[in-house]
């Protein structure tokens, strides 16, 4: 506390009261919530560029329990039917040879008792890497990158989307339109970290 009560985007000094952010007030995004666990700093960065990078894929288990945990905290009152997560387009996904997300997802989905869906949502189009580009070239850039693979799962069903971390939130709030267009009654993001 205190960050934006829809997508979780943390403000420094001193608010007492419930607000969005200016960009959830300009155009809401599709999910109905996102919250991360801890702030994109310090080791956690560190711990992440790690994880991300230099395959360290022995930190998933730390990092996943840090996502149940946020979940537990923030979407206790929420019923999910499912995990889904970004996914990698295939050619990045054979570069990097695993996908972050994706072991974060079933680490978490494990802990808390969720199916995960391997195949719910696909990437169709490679994009840049995010790193450089502001907020509206984010936007842009993800826009149509992904689509929905199990629409008859996907339908009717309550989800939480997973994603290491989440900055301008341009990549979650595109994959959770697409979740909702297939069908899903609802999106709740959760990220390990929040840029």
């Amino acid at each position: 506390d205190p960050f934006c009560s829809c997508c979780g985007d943390p403000v420094e000094g001193a608010v007492h009261h419930a607000f969005l952010c200016s960009w959830c007030r300009r155009s809401r995004p599709a999910f109905a919530l996102a919250r991360s666990a801890v702030r994109f700093r310090g080791p956690m960065k560190q711990a992440l560029h790690t994880f991300k990078y230099e395959k360290a894929c022995h930190l998933a288990g730390d990092l996943g329990g840090l996502l149940a945990g946020c979940v537990r905290a923030h979407y206790a009152d929420v019923s999910f039917d499912g995990v889904a997560y970004v996914p990698l387009h295939p050619r990045k996904g054979r570069e990097r040879s695993f996908n972050q997300s994706r072991l974060l997802a079933a680490d978490a989905a494990k802990r808390l008792s969720i199916p995960i869906l391997h195949r719910a949502l696909s990437r169709v189009r490679v994009t840049c890497t995010q790193t450089r580009l502001n907020a509206e070239e984010r936007k842009r850039n993800v826009r149509g990158a992904f689509v929905a693979t199990m629409p008859e799962w996907i339908e009717g069903r309550g989800l939480l989307l997973v994603d290491d971390v989440m900055t301008t939130g341009a990549t979650v709030a595109e994959c959770s339109r697409v979740l909702m267009d297939a069908g899903a009654v609802s999106v709740h993001v959760v990220t390990v970290a929040r840029g």
